[in-house]
């Protein structure tokens, strides 16, 4: 062997890379023992070995070395072996100066891990698109948040406008749910696998106003964002909440957009398409602001297409238990809680007048759930100005009224006050050990109280 040979040998063995080197007729006379392993549990050299032969026990699946003898060019397949792997494989032919092949170098790259990892992330794809899908399935259905016969048709309403691109404005009161209606109108329409850009128009400074809704052309202002909320809702849907606070210079621009669906940013010159549907809210009159002088008629008249007043939460009382209920078991789902109202709590909160809608009862729940320590909410974890309000005064009024009306006996009253507490308990908790917690009193006490009010009550958790 001369050193050339002993040379190519050595490297050959050395190499990190697959390597095997055949003479014309497809015998092996030059191979990485360590490239074996990938096709046969007992590897061994195979020097002098037939590819043909290696072939037909099925070792190699096909050869590639076979391949590039028959069709006399280089060649890459993917081979799959015995041991259940995925081999890329590469071969080139040497020719002699009679054009005849003389040798066949061909390099094997394991693709297993890669082949797995592939697979993998297709299967992890596959199934982010089912959750994708699910959660599009579960913003299309109506989450029942009302029982009153207003938000119902409200409801309706949205369901209805949600795949027309009619401008709406929602009115009412701060807090009673208007950006979660705009939300639904988004997630319902066509839109809604396109961008929901929400702009709370009292938060941003009059001096601002232009720049953020509008952008910037690049070179207009140090480190400023080049792409204004308008564009950014491109396809989607633009809510701009508290349309009201919205600057008289900024509503002529804004009617511009709407009406001819092009705007230029700060500093530019060149005129930008863009369709958004439009959405708006506000808890202001904004016809008397039109008499004022203070919002421009001909915008008023764009924005009043379909008007939705949504009323507040104190004129909707059958709405009030239900979102109670939703909101205590969403907090004591996040915060690992299993917190209860007291019947008594429970009272006073749906006569209480909720002057700050839904988003005062959201944060009065979380303020109960995290400052309570009791698994109990009892009156006094209630806030002073709850407990001092007319709903609690004529809650217990009515409670009073309630029990005491026709009796003057001391021990009827007080049966009536029992037997009532007994039967909220009972609805509230799931067993007797709960009920005694609930009514501070020994759970043996409830066991004899169940049975004493028994005609009232099922014993099935008894």
């Amino acid at each position: 062997m001369s050193i050339t040979e002993k040379i190519l040998e050595k490297i050959i063995e050395t190499s990190n890379n697959n390597i095997t080197i055949t003479d014309g007729d497809g015998i092996i006379l030059y191979t990485n023992p360590e490239h074996w392993s990938v096709y046969t549990d007992d590897p061994e050299p195979f020097i002098g070995a037939s590819i043909y032969e290696l072939q037909k026990q099925g070792i190699l699946s096909p050869s590639i070395t076979a391949l590039v003898l028959k069709e006399k060019s280089p060649i890459q397949i993917m081979q799959h072996t015995k041991k259940g792997k995925i081999i890329m494989s590469t071969a080139y032919p040497l020719f002699n100066e009679k054009g005849e092949i003389v040798r066949v170098i061909s390099y094997a790259i394991d693709q297993t891990e890669i082949s797995n990892l592939q697979e993998q992330y297709e299967q992890l794809e596959r199934k982010l698109k089912g959750y994708q899908a699910e959660v599009e399935e579960l913003r299309g259905k109506e989450e029942t948040l009302y029982r009153s016969k207003k938000m119902e048709q409200i409801a309706k309403t949205i369901r209805r406008l949600a795949n027309t691109d009619a401008t709406v404005l929602m009115l009412g009161e701060s807090g009673v749910g208007k950006s979660m209606f705009a939300r639904k109108l988004h997630n319902l329409s066509h839109r809604k696998n396109e961008p929901f850009i929400e702009v709370n128009c009292s938060t941003i400074p009059p001096s601002l106003f232009e720049s953020e809704m509008f952008g910037y052309e690049s070179g207009s202002f140090t480190g400023a964002q080049k792409q204004g909320l308008i564009e950014q809702a491109r396809n989607g849907t633009l809510f701009l909440d508290e349309i009201g606070e919205l600057p008289l210079s900024i509503q002529a621009k804004l009617l511009k957009v709407l009406q001819e669906k092009k705007f230029i940013r700060i500093g530019g010159y060149k005129e930008r398409y863009v369709d958004f549907r439009l959405v708006t809210a506000t808890n202001k009159n904004l016809e008397e602001m039109v008499e004022k002088g203070e919002f421009r008629l001909d915008l008023y008249y764009r924005l009043h297409v379909i008007p939705l007043h949504i009323p507040p939460l104190r004129e909707r009382k059958e709405d009030i238990s239900l979102l109670i209920d939703h909101h205590m078991k969403l907090l004591n789902r996040k915060y690992e809680t299993k917190k209860k109202l007291h019947p008594s709590v429970y009272e006073i909160l749906l006569t209480y007048k909720w002057p700050g809608n839904v988003r005062e009862l959201e944060n009065l729940m979380e303020r109960l759930i995290l400052t309570t320590e009791d698994t109990i909410i009892r009156p006094n974890s209630l806030p002073s100005y709850i407990l001092n309000s007319e709903a609690a005064a004529d809650n217990s009024t009515a409670l009073m009224k309630q029990f005491l009306i026709g009796e003057h006996d001391l021990k009827t009253v007080m049966e009536r006050v029992e037997k009532w507490m007994i039967e909220r308990a009972y609805k509230e908790c799931k067993s007797t050990y709960e009920m005694a917690k609930y009514l501070g009193i020994s759970q043996p006490s409830v066991i004899r109280k169940l049975k004493k009010y028994k005609e009232i009550l099922s014993l099935e958790k008894v």
